[in-house]
C-alpha cells in the first residue's frame, strides 16, 4: 500500500479528487466504484469543482456504489442513492444510465445481488474503487468476520456500525439493521483502490489495518493483499501510525523511486 499523509481534511479531499480526476482523464470510460459517508463528501465537492472549472468529463464514466440500506427506497433522505445524487451526480454530467447503486427496497435481495455482480462484470470490472473505513475497520458494510472471498450480498450490521450511523437518522431505532454490500472479494478485484480516512477517531483502526496483521476481524486489512492500493489520511487519522517518517519519505521521493525502477 502507498500511504499519503496530508495536513488536514481539506488537503486529503483535494489529493483524492486529483487522483480520481487523473484516472478519468487517462480513461474517459472509467468504471468507478464509489463510497458514501462523511469522509468522501469533501472529495466529491472537489470533483464537482474540477468538473465545473476544468471541464472534467463524466459522460462516459460508469459508477458502482458499494452499498445501500435494506428497506430504504431510492428517494429516502437517508438512502445512499439520495446521498450520491445530492453530493455528486446532480452536479456533474454523468449519464444516469451509467449509475449503479444497490436497490435497498428490492423484492428479491438475493437475486439483485447476483444481478449487481453481473453488471460489474459486464462493465469490464471496476478500474478504481473509492473506499472509506468504518470504526470497526470494515470496508463497505463488510463487518468483522466477513470472508475475504465474499461477494455482493445482504449483511447484518453490528451494533457499533448502527450506533455510528445513528447521527444520520432521527434516532438509533430508525437505522436499518441490514445492508446490501459489495463483498471483500468483489472490492479486491478492482484494478486500483483508493481509501480515504480522516480524524483522530479513525487513528487506531487505520494503524491496525495498515500496520497490523491481516485478519477478517478488520476487513480493511484485506487491502494489504492488493497490488495497487493507495491510502490517504489526514494527520488525525495517521496519528497512531509507527512508520510515518518512512511513508512521508516515500511520498516526497516518489519520482526518484519511479526513476530507479524504470517506470
Amino acid at each position: 500500500m502507498e500511504i499519503i499523509i496530508t495536513d488536514n481534511y481539506a488537503e486529503m479531499s483535494k489529493v483524492s479528487a486529483q487522483i480520481i480526476s487523473h484516472e478519468i482523464q487517462k480513461r474517459h470510460d472509467l468504471v468507478l466504484g464509489l463510497a458514501t459517508g462523511d469522509t468522501p463528501v469533501g472529495t466529491y465537492k472537489e470533483l464537482v469543482k474540477i468538473h465545473q472549472k476544468e471541464g472534467l468529463d463524466f459522460s462516459k464514466v460508469k459508477s458502482f456504489n458499494l452499498d445501500e440500506y435494506v428497506g430504504l427506497a431510492p428517494l429516502h433522505k437517508n438512502s445512499y442513492n439520495y446521498f450520491m445524487w445530492e453530493n455528486l451526480f446532480k452536479h456533474i454530467n454523468i449519464n444516469p444510465e451509467n449509475v449503479y447503486i444497490p436497490q435497498g427496497n428490492t423484492d428479491d435481495p438475493e437475486e439483485f445481488c447476483l444481478w449487481y455482480e453481473e453488471q460489474i462484470k459486464k462493465a469490464g470490472g471496476i478500474n478504481l474503487q473509492v473506499l472509506g473505513i468504518g470504526g470497526d475497520g470494515h470496508i463497505a458494510f463488510n463487518e468483522p468476520g466477513s470472508s475475504f472471498a465474499s461477494r455482493t450480498r445482504v449483511k447484518a450490521l453490528v451494533k457499533q456500525t448502527i450506533d455510528d450511523n445513528a447521527r444520520f437518522f432521527d434516532n438509533v431505532e430508525d437505522v436499518p439493521r441490514f445492508a446490501i454490500t459489495m463483498g471483500v472479494g468483489t472490492i479486491l478485484e478492482a484494478r486500483k483502490i483508493l481509501l480515504i480516512a480522516s480524524g483522530e477517531k479513525k487513528a487506531e483502526v487505520c494503524a491496525q489495518f495498515i500496520e497490523g496483521p491481516v485478519t477478517s476481524q478488520i476487513t480493511a486489512t484485506a487491502l494489504q493483499l492488493h497490488n495497487y492500493a493507495t491510502v490517504i489520511l489526514d494527520k488525525g487519522a495517521a496519528s497512531k501510525l509507527t512508520r510515518t517518517e518512512y511513508y512521508n519519505w516515500v511520498r516526497d521521493n516518489k519520482q526518484l523511486i519511479q526513476k530507479q525502477v524504470g517506470r
